[in-house]
């Protein structure tokens, strides 16, 4: 289906292989084209693409930009909820293939969160498609590192918050999700409603553990949140805690069934919780649940997606120091891997200074991805350039 855009562009509305899809192709097209890797959705909702990016911009500002520079641009959805960086990748693969009938010259890939995971995915395994990629607060190191952060840090949060009116609500074991995503048989509730109810009772507990400290920031609870923190290298913020809290606890399922296991180990670590005596810390490591990988589910997320660091176009990545659900490690482990891999010369990595939003209680957290429309524009514009000129974008391109 096709309507109208602004000036005498077009937005196009389809399906391929019966994913949905929209590109937006304005009136003065130069044949450039962005491909946008969209987030994650919590598992149980339906895939979907925005049926107007121009009104409804999912690239914070950057879509309506790309429309004013005559760049087109285009989204397909994902086969499932949850992890789907395999059908992000092949699912953009299969319109950028419409797009060049269309008569596309040239695409770059751009995603944010697991878009940017899609972004590594399609530079590293598809390196002739593409000219040039944007990651923006992604998961562009890979997805077993950020799992083994938020399994760590439910665990302790289990251990530490046992028998206090701040323990998760729902099943313990960290290798299962600890509430349903979809309503049971009878429940009329729509599923995002209820979705969002069960992402409230995970996080309840947690802001009351913060409002508790607020109260006494020499107390316990203010003690449990350094420890939870530490563990899983996050920062010690309502937002950056609840966030990746409630993505474990509504997610591993998921994990666990499109992976084909589970891909993460800590059979053998020795955690050390700070603000712990040995025999504190003895008794923390006797209490955590231990689990093992499976091999083939190591393999899925080595193959969708860890950075090999080995892709061939120029490559523009921004992160927040302080991201409430996809660390600032992701992007330092970036920058450590392409330099094994021998291929700085290729990477432009931009660390930004975090923001705040309210949360409720009058708390205050750390966003996620909370870039300005400036800033996702000039990360873009400062890979188009590179692109065009093959001069790399100074320090100061993305600030």
């Amino acid at each position: 289906m096709a309507q109208n855009g602004p000036r005498g562009g077009v937005i196009l509305n389809g399906a391929l292989a019966g994913r949905a899809f929209v590109v937006v192709v304005p009136p003065n097209w130069t044949g450039e084209t962005v491909l946008f890797g969209q987030g994650y959705a919590t598992p149980g909702s339906v895939p979907t693409v925005p049926s107007d990016p121009l009104s409804k911009d999912p690239g914070g500002g950057l879509f309506n930009h790309l429309y004013a520079q005559g760049v087109a641009s285009g989204i397909a959805a994902f086969d499932k909820s949850g992890v789907a960086t395999e059908s992000g990748v092949n699912n953009t693969l299969r319109l950028r293939s419409l797009l060049v009938a269309l008569g596309a010259n040239r695409f770059y890939a751009v995603g944010g969160s697991m878009g940017g995971s899609i972004v590594m995915g399609l530079i590293e395994k598809h390196p002739a498609s593409f000219s040039g990629a944007v990651a923006m607060c992604g998961v562009t190191q890979g997805w077993r590192p950020l799992i083994q952060q938020m399994v760590d840090m439910r665990g302790a949060y289990n251990i530490l918050t046992e028998g206090t009116p701040y323990a998760l609500p729902g099943d313990k074991d960290v290798t299962r999700s600890a509430l349903p995503v979809t309503p049971p048989p009878g429940d009329v509730t729509p599923g995002d409603l209820f979705r969002e109810g069960q992402k409230m009772q995970l996080l309840t507990p947690i802001f009351g553990l913060f409002l508790a400290a607020k109260a006494n920031p020499q107390g316990a609870e203010a003690k449990i949140i350094r420890q939870v923190a530490a563990i899983g290298g996050f920062a010690a913020d309502p937002a950056a805690l609840g966030a990746p809290l409630y993505s474990a606890a509504l997610g591993m399922d998921d994990i666990v069934q499109t992976m084909g296991g589970l891909p993460i180990s800590n059979t053998g670590r020795v955690y050390s919780p700070p603000e712990m005596t040995a025999k504190e810390a003895a008794v923390f490591n006797a209490k955590m649940q231990r689990y093992s990988a499976s091999s083939s589910a190591t393999r899925y997320a080595r193959e969708w997606h860890e950075a090999t660091g080995q892709f061939r176009v120029p490559l523009v990545t921004a992160h927040q120091t302080l991201d409430a659900l996809v660390p600032f490690s992701q992007s330092e482990a970036l920058g450590r891997i392409v330099s094994k891999a021998g291929n700085s010369r290729l990477l432009a990595q931009y660390a930004l200074a975090p923001t705040r939003m309210a949360l409720p209680g009058d708390l205050e957290g750390y966003t996620h991805c909370g870039f300005s429309p400036s800033q996702n524009i000039a990360a873009f514009e400062a890979m188009r350039a590179w692109v065009k000129t093959g001069k790399r974008p100074g320090r100061d391109a993305v600030r």
